[in-house]
């Protein structure tokens, strides 16, 4: 592929900007025009602003488990957390800052790289030219030898729940807030219904969550989603199972959710958390002969083509597994196979997850339901934290390792950690997942005595009798 050759991304999120760096370290002269910022929904209103929020609601769960290592504040007995006020508007300003500051550095590392950045709307003309309609006014056609699609989802939202940014709000508007609700209503048990839910429940805000399922994070772990459940309950918060919402409406100072049975449940504010919808819309991508699937988003095959020649795509707009990191994967095999480079499709088996609520749950391969399923014959240990000399010490009860091992070769293909940096501990067994590693070659390695990962051995330790 010629050192010149001219590729267009439309959208600055981990899809985007990844894939940008890539081709321009692969020789590429590379544009990228962006609508929100460099970094989009990922650092700006999503990962970067939610994560931001989480580490101060650890920090209140740590606070209100002080007393049990022997922490109490003079003249107060019991929670400590309960003498500890949240000032909101101070944290949503520091969760802003921060995201603006993590876009500024995207936006240095692309200028150094030689990546120029049009602020604008990008529209796919063709498959080989994109119309910037620039910020300023105007309009700037690009030609592209390859184009990577990259524009990202939005919240979704329905007639009968319309976020009004005050009260009803989306996932990207609780970073305005600057009064502490009195009773929160979360609606939706996924991913981001239950961070958001166990994140505010941990800075003393009473909370209610709605799920349409029978349990909270119907598609983790269930042994996983049981010990969250047990834990968010047990901490207060109201969990309705089966609970399906019919409708959000707000007067003055008090949000109504209307449930299907007829129940209502009432609250100062309520997040929205019901999904994702893709910006494929008015892009231009079907016209110029980009395929996509009944829900609106892009079709890709497993090193990111679309159908139209020369077009690629990455990221939430794809709706492959709508996560940061494989939407950063996908546009750097995008461009590997655009510039010529080794590149090896993309394996969802081998991608490491995490639910950022208290305790955290990271998984990676395949998965119990799998197994359960018999669409994969493993081997699994589940070894409760609670016996870990490190979590005892640091007064963790919840939690637990579990693995999964192929009978006969003992080759590790999945596992689920549950417990305080989950996200941290998930990572041998996502290594051991990606090169094959056998649960003896895994409980081999030294870890620290005592810590947390010693769990991940002492778990692969009792997997060597298969």
């Amino acid at each position: 592929m010629s050192a010149m050759s001219r590729v267009v991304i439309i959208g600055g999120g981990p899809g985007g900007y990844e894939s940008a760096l890539v081709a321009a370290q692969l020789g590429a002269d590379v544009t990228v025009v962006d609508t929100d910022g460099v970094g989009g929904s990922a650092v700006l209103t999503d990962c970067v602003p939610s994560k931001t929020l989480i580490a101060t609601a650890e920090l209140m769960t740590d606070m209100a488990e002080a007393a049990e290592l022997g922490i109490e504040a003079r003249d107060h007995q019991g929670d400590l957390s309960t003498t500890l006020e949240v000032d909101l508007a101070k944290v949503n300003a520091r969760v802003k800052r921060l995201a603006s500051d993590q876009s500024a550095d995207i936006a240095r590392r692309l200028e150094r790289e030689k990546v120029r950045v049009v602020p604008g709307r990008g529209l796919l003309d063709s498959p080989g030219a994109v119309v910037a309609e620039l910020a300023d006014g105007g309009t700037e056609t690009l030609t592209a030898d390859a184009v990577l699609v990259a524009t990202g989802a939005a919240p979704r939202t329905l007639p009968s729940a319309v976020p009004d940014g005050e009260r009803i709000l989306t996932w990207e508007q609780v970073y305005d807030l600057t009064e502490v609700p009195t009773e929160l209503i979360v609606v939706g048990s996924g991913v981001t219904g239950a961070e958001f839910a166990s994140a505010y429940l941990a800075l003393g805000i009473p909370v209610t969550l709605v799920s349409s399922r029978d349990r909270v994070l119907p598609g983790e772990d269930a042994d996983a989603a049981q010990v969250l459940e047990d834990v968010l309950t047990r901490r207060g918060m109201k969990v309705l199972g089966q609970s399906r919402m019919e409708s959000v409406t707000r007067s003055g100072d008090v949000v109504t959710v209307r449930l299907t049975d007829g129940r209502e449940v009432q609250g100062s504010h309520c997040i929205l958390a019901l999904g994702s919808v893709p910006n494929t819309a008015g892009v231009g991508l079907e016209e110029a002969g980009v395929t996509l699937d009944d829900g609106g988003f892009v079709k890709v095959d497993r090193v990111s083509r679309t159908s139209a020649r020369g077009v690629y795509a990455a990221g939430d707009c794809t709706g492959v597994l709508m996560l940061a990191s494989v939407a950063a994967m996908q546009g750097r095999i995008a461009m590997w196979h655009f510039l010529g480079d080794a590149v090896a499709p993309l394996d969802l088996k081998r991608v490491s997850s995490n639910v950022f609520t208290a305790p955290e749950i990271a998984t990676v391969g395949w998965s119990q339901r799998a197994i359960d399923a018999g669409e994969i014959q493993a081997e699994t240990v589940m070894l409760p934290l609670r016996g870990n000399p490190r979590a005892k010490m640091q007064g963790v009860h919840d939690g637990f390792v579990k693995l999964f091992c192929r009978p006969g070769t003992g080759i590790v293909v999945g596992g689920v950690v549950v417990g305080p940096r989950a996200s941290e501990l998930i990572h041998p067994v996502s290594l051991a997942v990606a090169e094959s590693i056998t649960a003896d070659q895994l409980a081999q390695a030294f870890t620290v005595y005592p810590s947390m990962s010693g769990s991940v051995a002492e778990a692969a330790r009792r997997l060597h009798h298969f």
